[in-house]
């Protein structure tokens, strides 16, 4: 699942976060009653537990949904948002002209960045991590755009081609506070 909506995706701001990504930033009064909603949807769905990002947006979107179904909440920093390095503060379109085709950011990577082959690396950590624990549950996890599109793409086994014809809201890439049931 993806975060609940934030004042950049509701100005759809140009801006790829704060400097410091880790800054409160909280989510819209529309974010939250969007998670409620969500929350409400989880009811029937027996979710044994929340990991999360440890980034305030996640942890926000985190604790109204486990308020509702009464769950734990475990936090783990490899589920945050892609590192934009020298990126973080200035604009997508700054960061797109890094660039010269999509298809580079599997693989190129911004000065004190990562690129999104390091991001599903440590996102998919984590999800092995959690099918060794917990065998058997069902898990919630709960992250940013990046991750979740990339992780479901891998549960779904698409490869990286396959991944960027699905990044647009219809196919794999979330909304805020979408999410994907992967069984």
């Amino acid at each position: 699942m993806r975060h609940g909506e934030t004042r950049y995706q509701a100005r759809r701001s140009d801006i790829i976060y704060p400097k410091y990504q880790n800054s409160i930033l909280p989510i819209t009064k529309k974010g939250k009653e969007v998670i409620k909603k969500v929350a409400q949807e989880f009811k029937n769905k027996n979710i044994d537990l929340i990991y999360c990002s440890d980034f305030y947006r996640t942890r926000q979107t985190a604790k109204i949904i486990a308020k509702y179904l009464d769950l734990e909440i475990i936090l783990d920093k490899r589920l945050r948002d892609t590192n934009f390095g020298v990126f973080s503060g200035k604009t997508g379109t700054e960061y797109q002209s890094f660039f010269s085709e999509k298809k580079e950011r599997f693989f190129k990577r911004p000065l004190q960045g990562e690129n999104w082959n390091d991001v599903r690396k440590r996102a998919l950590e984590v999800l092995t991590e959690i099918e060794q624990k917990y065998n058997n549950k069902k898990i919630l996890i709960i992250s940013h755009a990046d991750p979740v599109w990339l992780l479901t793409g891998y549960l779904k086994g698409l490869d990286d081609d396959e991944l960027l014809e699905q990044r647009n809201p219809g196919g794999v890439w979330p909304d805020v506070g979408q999410y994907f049931e992967i069984l």
